[in-house]
C-alpha cells in the first residue's frame, strides 16, 4: 500500500464513549429491558473497571438520547421501549478550535431563550437553586473537571427554571460536546486573570437578572456571555491558541 495515500488513523474512542456504546448495545439487544433498573454507579464502575466519572458521563449520554431515564429516589432505568432515540452523539465533532466555536455558537441562541423564559417563570425556590449553583461554580478552581461540571450544573439550573423539560434535555445532549469545549474555554480563561473576572461577572449577571425576573436583562446577559466566550477564544494570543489546540486534539484518546 502506498503510504502517501493511506487513510489517516482515527483516534480511539474515550472510555466514556466505549461504555455508552456497550450499554446501548445491551439495551438494543434486550439484555437490559424496558423499565429495568441499572446497577449503581459504583457497581458499574467496578464491573467495567472505570471511574464513577466515566459511568456518570456515559449514563448522561444515554439519557440525552432517550435510552435511559432517572427516577427521583429510585435510580436510573432503561426507558420504555416506545421512547425513540431522537439524537445521536458523535464524539469526533470536537476536532479543532473552530469546532469548539461552533458549539458556542449553537449555545448562544439557546442559552438566551432559556434565560429569558426562566426569568418569566422564576419563583423564590428556583432562584435559590440558581444562586446555590452559582455559589458552587464560583468556589471551584478555574481548571479541572469539577469546574466544568459546576459550570454545566449552573446552566442546567436555569434551564430547569423554565419548567420546560425539553430545554433541559436539549442542554443535556449538548453537554456531551460542552464538556470538552468547556475544558478548552475554561483553560483559556484561566490563563488570563482578566478573563476570569469577566466570566465571574457574566455568570453572576445572568443569575441575578433571571432571579429578579428581568426578562430583557436575562436574555442580554446570556447572549453577552456566549458572545464573549467566542471572542475570548478567537482573540487568544498565538502561544495560548497553540496550547489550546494541543489540549483539544487528545480529547478523544486521553485516559479517563
Amino acid at each position: 500500500m502506498n503510504p502517501d495515500s493511506a487513510e489517516p488513523l482515527q483516534a480511539p474512542p474515550r472510555l466514556t464513549d466505549q461504555l455508552a456504546a456497550l450499554l446501548m448495545q445491551r439495551i438494543e439487544s434486550g439484555e437490559l429491558g424496558p423499565d429495568q433498573r441499572l446497577p449503581t454507579e459504583q457497581r458499574l464502575a467496578e464491573q467495567f473497571g472505570v471511574s464513577r466519572t466515566v459511568v456518570r458521563e456515559a449514563i448522561s449520554q444515554l439519557k440525552s438520547i432517550g435510552l435511559l431515564t432517572s427516577r427521583q429516589g429510585a435510580g436510573v432505568f432503561v426507558a420504555p421501549s416506545h421512547q425513540a432515540r431522537a439524537l445521536a452523539f458523535d464524539p469526533t465533532v470536537l476536532h479543532s478550535m473552530e469546532a469548539v466555536l461552533q458549539v458556542v455558537e449553537v449555545r448562544r441562541g439557546l442559552e438566551a431563550d432559556v434565560a429569558e423564559l426562566a426569568a418569566r417563570r422564576i419563583t423564590p425556590e428556583k432562584a435559590r437553586a440558581i444562586m446555590d449553583a452559582l455559589a458552587e461554580l464560583e468556589a471551584c478552581p478555574p481548571v479541572g473537571a469539577p469546574g466544568v461540571e459546576a459550570d454545566l450544573r449552573f446552566h442546567r439550573s436555569i434551564a430547569r427554571a423554565t419548567d420546560n423539560p425539553h430545554y433541559e434535555r436539549l442542554l443535556g445532549f449538548l453537554e456531551q460536546y460542552q464538556r470538552d469545549a468547556m475544558r478548552v474555554t475554561r483553560t483559556n480563561e484561566s490563563l488570563d486573570s482578566g478573563y476570569m473576572v469577566e466570566v465571574h461577572h457574566e455568570h453572576r449577571a445572568i443569575a441575578e437578572a433571571v432571579c429578579r425576573g428581568d426578562v430583557t436583562a436575562a436574555r442580554e446577559a446570556a447572549m453577552r456571555h456566549m458572545a464573549n466566550a467566542a471572542h475570548r477564544i478567537e482573540h487568544a494570543s498565538p502561544p495560548v491558541r497553540r496550547a489550546l489546540d494541543a489540549l483539544l486534539k487528545p480529547t478523544l484518546s486521553r485516559p479517563e
